[in-house]
């Protein structure tokens, strides 16, 4: 298994939805998208094996795989909506409680430091999010500089989901659990780049916005991020059409194409790590 398929959880959410070991999920057959991006799902450098199947979240990453040589691209729709189907609705209650705003700071990684300004983002973030209380929520690479979470700390309250994994090591498996609590609590989602967080967020209820200062990675291939805004306008905005942006959102993370346990299982090589669910055993029972 490519230790990318652990980042966030992933791997471990597919292993609960289909009834196995959540803390020890079987080797995928494969490679498997861990997040949004607009080539072929797999992450910028991953050594990839020549006919080795990859697995996405929706048919356009789908096609996009096929016209760059990666034929044995299938769709299984976005690890977070397996989540969904797994945790309970939130109550008429919870979804009136719901606050402010849960804003997603465009962020770095090992290989690439991210440059900007982040307290003249925090200034226009402030500017446009009278609605009530910001929560900043900064990745693990910026959470970990002092002087980048100090430049939030200042004005809200500023989280971290976790650690993102490496080599299998130190991932904090309930990633995604975390955001999901966070983002039922608040009204909107918002960041100054389209990313998997802003997806998510819709599809955890919120309104979705982007806008502000996009920043940069070092060595950035900037046409691809200028082409981002030009080919989702529906999402760019301080203020968007909800129902044309939901549904962007939910068809990026693959709606409709997720799969039953069983079929799973038999996509990512699980077949013989076989161990039912509960409503599975359930419906037995009955």
């Amino acid at each position: 298994m490519h230790h990318a398929n652990h980042f966030y959880g992933h791997a471990h959410i597919l292993a609960e939805y289909c009834g196995l070991d959540r803390e020890h999920p079987p080797r995928i057959n494969g490679y498997l998208q861990h997040g949004w991006n607009v080539v072929d799902g797999l992450g910028a450098g991953t050594p990839y094996v020549p006919g080795r199947p990859i697995f996405v979240y929706s048919e356009q990453t789908r096609r996009r795989a096929w016209s760059m040589g990666r034929r044995q691209a299938t769709v299984v729709g976005a690890p977070f909506l397996y989540l969904l189907t797994m945790r309970p609705e939130p109550t008429p209650a919870e979804e009136a409680a719901r606050e402010g705003t849960i804003w997603y700071p465009f962020h770095g990684w090992e290989g690439q430091h991210i440059a900007g300004d982040h307290e003249r983002q925090v200034e226009e973030i402030l500017e446009t999010e009278r609605g009530g209380p910001v929560t900043f929520c900064l990745y693990w690479h910026e959470f970990r500089n002092d002087a980048v979470r100090a430049s939030y700390e200042k004005y809200g309250r500023v989280i971290c989901h976790g650690y993102r994994g490496y080599q299998w090591r130190d991932t904090d498996i309930d990633f995604l659990d975390k955001q999901l609590v966070e983002l039922r609590k608040h009204k909107r989602v918002a960041s100054n780049r389209l990313s998997s967080a802003v997806f998510h967020g819709v599809a955890a209820g919120c309104e979705p916005a982007v806008y502000g200062d996009p920043m940069h990675l070092d060595k950035e291939h900037r046409p691809t991020a200028d082409r981002i805004r030009r080919n989702w306008p529906e999402l760019h905005g301080k203020h968007v059409d909800l129902a044309a942006a939901r549904a962007t959102a939910m068809s990026e993370l693959g709606d409709g194409y997720l799969a039953s346990p069983a079929e799973l299982r038999a996509m990512l090589g699980w077949t013989g790590y076989y161990t039912a669910s509960p409503a599975e055993t359930e419906a037995v029972l009955a």
